[in-house]
């Protein structure tokens, strides 16, 4: 039986897995490699660890790691 409560505003069902978010990251993510710019990107993350704001950068990666994840909001 479909859980009214999960179906997104399009009525199509959306539960723990968003189909349409997932569909959408893996377009971005496929139109972003055709570009051919990752070494660039690259480059521009390790020059941003080695800026002023990668102290901060870091904080936020550690942080996020130390997650407990079992304690995030669920809707």
């Amino acid at each position: 039986m479909i859980d009214k409560n999960k179906a997104n505003p399009d009525g199509k069902v959306e539960g723990e897995g968003s189909y349409s978010a997932t569909a959408d990251y893996n377009k971005r993510t496929a139109d972003f490699l055709k570009k051919g710019k990752v070494d660039e990107a690259a480059r521009e993350a390790e020059r941003a660890l080695d800026s002023k704001e990668g102290a901060e950068l870091k904080a936020a990666e550690a942080k996020g790691k130390a997650a407990d994840i079992s304690k995030r909001h669920r809707p």
